[in-house]
């Protein structure tokens, strides 16, 4: 049975949107073993409104340079046979860069690093695999922020994840063994 893991972040409600729209509120409704929310909620609020459309087994969720909730700076899990790691990615200058996200990822010691805080999302494969779901309501942000509301569903089965990536309600599929 895969372990399903929603990836979320980079909400900023209210502060820069009054809500989730609604291609991604779709994309997301389900059931999931795991919520992986990547940062800058905002607002607890989220959490809650998230957990209204998605029957969730176990959150984990980093603080954001935008949050004041008392969240850890960095989680990690196992998911499958793979060790994941969890972080907002606000000390990562330029913002996203790939090779000291893998450098951090390596220093965690996990194989896949699922972070935020470009606004933009990303996939990509190196010695680890990093997944940055973007925002989920397409808000502005401090860098190259896409403006597109996007999330991310993964499935994982022993070494292999499936992700689904939404972007404003089209979808792509990767799929990758590690």
């Amino acid at each position: 049975m895969p372990v399903k893991i929603l990836a979320i972040g980079d909400t900023h409600i209210p502060d820069r949107a009054s809500d989730i729209p609604a291609s991604i509120k779709e994309f997301i409704t389900g059931s999931y073993d795991i919520l992986v929310f990547t940062g800058d909620l905002t607002a607890k609020s989220v959490l809650l409104d998230i957990s209204r459309i998605c029957n969730v087994k176990k959150i984990y969720a980093v603080r954001g340079n935008m949050d004041s909730l008392s969240l850890p700076l960095r989680e990690s899990f196992r998911a499958g046979n793979l060790k994941f790691g969890v972080i907002h990615g606000h000390g990562i200058y330029p913002r996203g860069d790939r090779r000291q996200l893998e450098s951090l990822a390596l220093e965690m010691n996990v194989e896949v690093l699922i972070t935020g805080h470009t606004h933009s999302h990303d996939i990509y494969k190196g010695k680890v695999l990093i997944l940055n779901p973007g925002s989920a309501t397409g808000v502005w942000g401090g860098g190259n922020a896409s403006l597109i509301p996007s999330a991310m569903k993964l499935e994982v089965s022993g070494r292999e994840v499936k992700v689904n990536l939404c972007l404003d309600g089209e979808t792509e599929l990767y799929r990758f063994s590690l």
